[in-house]
C-alpha cells in the first residue's frame, strides 16, 4: 500500500496537530497502521497504532494526548495529537503492516514491524 502524509506545519505550543495519511492501492482492511516520529538527531520511534480490529495502542510519550482513527471508506488514517510542546517537533511518518492471519486486537510500536511507510510530514512546534 502507498501511502501520503498531509497537514503537517507550524504549530503553537499548546495546540492541536490533525494529520492525515492517505493510502492507495489496498484499502486497510487487512493492514495494521502506526504513526511514527522523529526529531533532528534522534531515532524514530512509535507515536502510536491502530490494529484491524479497531484497538489503537499509544507510546507512553503521547499517552492521553493522541488519538488514531481510520475513515475506512476514503482509505485515511487521522492522527491527532494535542497540548503540543517543542519537544513534539519532528517528521511525521504514518506506516502499515500487513497483518492477514494476526490477531485484529494486535498492533506493535516497533518501526520494523511495518513495511509501508509513508515520505513523512514535518511538524514544528513554536514555543
Amino acid at each position: 500500500v502507498q501511502l501520503v502524509e498531509s497537514g503537517g506545519g507550524s504549530v503553537p505550543a499548546g495546540g492541536l496537530l490533525h494529520l492525515s495519511c492517505a493510502a492507495s492501492g489496498d484499502t486497510f482492511d487487512q493492514y495494521a497502521v502506526a504513526w511514527f516520529r522523529q526529531a533532528p538527531g534522534k531515532d524514530r520511534e512509535a507515536v502510536g497504532c491502530f490494529s484491524t480490529g479497531g484497538k489503537t495502542l499509544d507510546a507512553s510519550s503521547v499517552k492521553g494526548r493522541s488519538t488514531i482513527s481510520i475513515d475506512s471508506a476514503k482509505r485515511t488514517v487521522y492522527l491527532e495529537m494535542s497540548r503540543l510542546q517543542p519537544d513534539d517537533t519532528a517528521v511525521y511518518y504514518c506506516a502499515a503492516a500487513w497483518h492477514r492471519g494476526v490477531p485484529s486486537t494486535f498492533c506493535g510500536l516497533g518501526y520494523n514491524q511495518y513495511d509501508d511507510w509513508g515520505q513523512g510530514t514535518q511538524v514544528t512546534v513554536s514555543s
